[in-house]
């Protein structure tokens, strides 16, 4: 792995479409190529058009290709959507080693266990994800390699989605010639990137407003446990600037981005602007302050939704965490303080801090790359570890293929 081996992300949202490509060494984790397209024949995290949606991953693979300068293969896909749900399982097996060591065997196989469940046929298995694992009794444990015992068991979290829903994102990354390394939920890798360990075990929201929707994601002690999404985004306020200027959709986004703020106090009449007019050959001025006064009344209703949600889920409305905000309607300037007014005043703004990815919007690509590269690292020290006590040359395939190999499982 000296040379560095590359992991792909591709992360199909509602507006966009987004292809991050990471390179993977002993030492670091680079971000070395991007690439976005407009998302087409996509609808509330679903595929309502196969051809279409082709065409916006193969735009977004193309741009990336063309930044790396090799071609992209394989590539891990991000879902989510409110078809998906979580539900409580548990594994157990026998160490299988003579000494009783556990090893990274006897942790595949105890998760394997967990992921035999009944199902009813529209469902599928997106991801297993371990809350604790006990070993002869001994409960709470994070971690339980090189451990010594006998019996080894594991509560974990079974996350499913629609079988309909995931074969057809799958089967239009493959008619884009791309093969599918893994399915990873995008929640909970975005939350490698945003959370901390402290506000999860005290109860956080996660809310990622993009531009045709908001994922939420709450945790408590320490686990996801519960995911919704909501319909509401940045298109939504690019809507209201159309109609209330009576202007392009097109143009509406331009504004939005060149001149929108969050907050009306925060605006100046002293930037003007023209906008051309639909239905008319002239154009009207128009000045920061009177665009504010179209954005702030949308983005507060926003957040009052994010806020209803959480609580319709049985989670208080200001949890001890607080929430967390990222996605690409959060770069609007001042929007903070309209989250803080709506949300309480335990609200922060998360966006990836490497160079080309330091916008919002790439926050789940980023944070799917964070997560598969926690779990290369982790094989990668057990296997050395590993391979150091039985004094032999490990050969075979790479971590990051083992990786792969394990993510597949879940197709």
């Amino acid at each position: 792995m000296s040379s560095g081996e590359f992991i792909v992300s591709l992360d199909i949202g509602t507006s966009k479409v987004r292809v991050i490509v990471a390179e993977v060494t002993e030492e670091s984790t680079q971000i070395v190529g991007v690439g976005s397209a407009v998302a087409k024949g996509t609808k509330k995290g679903a595929i309502i058009d196969i051809d279409q949606a082709i065409q916006s991953i193969r735009e977004a693979v193309d741009h990336a290709e063309r930044m790396v300068g090799f071609d992209i293969t394989k590539v891990y896909v991000g879902v989510s959507g409110n078809h998906v749900s979580l539900q409580s399982s548990h594994g157990v097996v026998a160490v299988s080693s003579e000494n009783r060591e556990i090893g990274t065997q006897d942790i595949e196989r105890v998760m394997q266990a967990a992921r035999v469940v009944a199902l009813p046929p529209e469902r599928a298995i997106i991801e297993v994800v371990p809350k604790q694992f006990v070993v002869d009794g001994l409960s709470d444990i994070q971690d339980p390699y090189g451990m010594i015992g006998v019996r080894l068991e594991v509560d974990a979290i079974i996350v499913t989605g629609s079988k309909t829903i995931i074969h057809n994102m799958l089967r239009c990354v493959e008619k884009a010639s791309l093969s599918v390394a893994g399915i990873i939920l995008l929640p909970i890798a975005a939350s490698e990137l945003c959370l901390s360990m402290d506000e999860k075990n005290m109860g956080v929201v996660m809310a990622d407003i993009g531009g045709g929707a908001t994922s939420l994601a709450m945790f408590q002690q320490g686990h996801l446990a519960a995911t919704s999404v909501l319909p509401i985004g940045g298109d939504y306020i690019t809507n209201d600037i159309a109609i209330g200027l009576r202007a392009q959709t097109e143009t509406a986004e331009k504004l939005k981005r060149k001149y929108g703020v969050a907050m009306v106090k925060e605006a100046s009449n002293d930037i003007v602007f023209q906008v051309p007019t639909i239905g008319s050959n002239k154009e009207q001025e128009v000045n920061q302050e009177e665009l504010a006064m179209i954005i702030e009344p949308r983005v507060e209703e926003m957040f009052h939704l994010i806020r209803e949600q959480v609580v319709s889920l049985g989670f208080p409305a200001e949890p001890a965490g607080g929430y967390v905000l990222t996605g690409g309607v959060t770069s609007i300037p001042h929007i903070l303080g309209v989250a803080q007014d709506q949300l309480g005043s335990a609200v922060r703004i998360v966006s990836p801090k490497y160079i080309g990815v330091q916008d919002p919007s790439f926050t789940s690509g980023v944070g799917m790359i964070h997560y598969i590269q926690k779990r290369w690292m982790l094989r990668m020290v057990k296997e050395n570890s590993q391979s150091q006590s039985s004094q032999k040359k490990k050969r075979g395939p790479s971590t990051l293929e083992r990786v792969k190999s394990w993510f597949s499982e879940f197709i």
